[in-house]
């Protein structure tokens, strides 16, 4: 039977859950395709190989067991291919919705370079994990017997959510801080509803509620406490407070009024989506409606801003991108559907200067061509002579990418060691950073990155906080403990 339901790429082509017309999901921010029905999961779950090297799992950062809950699928044991999904993911249907499947999983498909397609791996993600909630097979957090420790994690997103469930299974007592009135980072408040609707994040925080887990939000450190206050307060501290620096652009009249931040922006958005009151767009200041909108970048940041101001009713919308299509760092898939969308993409051009004095009016830019190879490999850019040219623009987000905020000031931790590219620096082998008991993991370590590797950096820095609260507890520890 087993056979008999897998190997059916030659036969079964490749086929997406259906997206909703451009014009209709344009009107809202409601995820833009619905997901499978069961026997189209099913169906499409069949199309797996099941090679030997599964290449997709290689290139997961959480090395999914990808074959083998795609072949429970297609055999209908949806709820055994749920558990093995959630063996190696705290959130699956969350990696099912933002991973960028087309440069791991699915980029690496055995199927797709014989030229059949890849099997739709998120999507099948999404789907089974969506089918437990649905069905009550996701079961609380499993507390693990008190030890008499406690954690302090420093940052409610990915990364700091990750290791929080991981610690709070192990027994310890888990304290969450986070800046934000809500848990999540980036998954709350960076990330649109459109890519991740609001609730599928707010039901993953509200379960970690419910095992013991105690959020503190709006609660800055430096402010509320130092970190040293913290260490004193808990065992031990985990930093993962993600990279929130905004890069910038230098060019005269980058000051101007109606020149954004892109997470700014995304922010005010998703606050709107809850329902808050956010008066920065309330007075149109982060509001795209009716303006001619200009985004430079081309990362999924970049992404996330224009599709959004598509949907708040934007004049136009523009993305200006220094390098080509090919060598853009962002989802090529989230291109397509900006681009359905209504999006213009503005390839090989960088900005100048921004016109209109106190209040932008425009863009001032150059086109670029391709020079040789910079250090990381990708072409570098370089203007092209001659090729100048204005755009009008009542409204600029800056999607230039994150860098880290100074850290050891704002925590009034001088001791804490960073890199010259001023994320912190840790032990490679346990993650620690420089001082002792502080330990580090996500993009603040290693720099903007993927939601999966934050995942990853979580469920690997709590085993390594694990063993270090075993051996400071030492024979203290009851045996049935550890």
């Amino acid at each position: 039977m087993a056979d008999d339901a897998m190997l059916k790429f030659v036969a079964r082509g490749q086929q997406y859950p259906a997206k909703r017309s451009a014009e209709l999901r344009a009107e809202d921010f409601r995820e833009i395709a619905d997901r499978y029905a069961v026997p189209d999961a099913e169906a499409q779950a069949g199309r797996c190989s099941q090679c030997g090297v599964p290449y997709c799992s290689v290139h997961c950062p959480l090395h999914n067991h990808i074959p083998d809950w795609l072949r429970l699928t297609a055999e209908g044991r949806l709820r055994e291919a749920y558990e093995l999904s959630n063996s190696t993911s705290t959130m699956p249907e969350i990696c099912g919705r933002i991973c960028p499947q087309d440069r791991l999983c699915e980029g690496n498909c055995v199927i797709e370079f014989s030229g059949h397609g890849a099997v739709t791996i998120g999507s099948v993600e999404k789907f089974i994990t969506d089918k437990a909630w649905e069905e009550g097979w996701v079961e609380p957090v499993r507390v693990g017997p008190a030890r008499g420790q406690s954690v302090g994690v420093i940052g409610a997103g990915p990364a700091g959510l990750s290791a929080a469930e991981y610690l709070r299974e192990m027994g310890y007592d888990v304290h969450v801080y986070d800046r934000h009135d809500r848990a999540g980072g980036l998954l709350t408040y960076g990330i649109p509803g459109f890519k991740l609707e609001k609730e599928v994040v707010m039901r993953r925080v509200a379960r970690l509620e419910e095992a013991g887990i105690v959020f503190h939000t709006s609660f800055e450190v430096g402010r509320e406490a130092t970190l040293d206050t913290l260490r004193a307060r808990h065992d031990t501290l985990l930093i993962a407070t993600g990279v929130y620096k905004a890069r910038a652009i230098k060019a005269p009249g980058v000051g101007a009024a109606g020149i954004v931040e892109a997470l700014d922006y995304l922010t005010a958005s998703n606050r709107k989506s809850f329902g808050d009151a956010v008066p920065e767009f309330d007075n149109g200041g982060l509001d795209a409606a009716g303006k001619h909108v200009v985004v430079v970048g081309g990362g999924d940041t970049a992404m996330d801003c224009v599709r959004t101001a598509i949907r708040q009713g934007a004049a136009s919308v523009k993305c200006l991108y220094r390098r080509d299509r090919a060598n853009m760092p962002g989802s090529q898939r989230e291109v397509a559907n900006a681009e359905e969308e209504g999006v213009e993409f503005v390839w090989l051009s960088a900005p100048d200067a921004f016109d209109g004095g106190d209040k932008v009016t425009g863009v001032r830019a150059s086109k670029m061509r391709l020079g040789a190879p910079d250090a990381s490999g990708r072409r570098a850019p370089e203007v092209d002579p001659g090729g100048g040219f204005q755009l009008q623009a009542d409204l600029v987000i800056k999607a230039l990418g994150f860098e880290a905020e100074d850290l050891p000031k704002l925590f009034g931790a001088e001791g804490l060691g960073v890199t010259r590219w001023g994320t912190l620096r840790t032990d490679g082998k346990t993650m620690m950073t420089s001082l002792d008991g502080v330990f580090a993991a996500g993009d603040i370590v290693r720099g903007a990155s993927l939601v999966v590797w934050a995942i990853r950096d979580g469920r690997d820095v709590a085993a390594h906080m694990h063993a270090w609260m075993k051996a400071r507890a030492g024979a203290s520890v009851p045996a049935q403990a550890a």
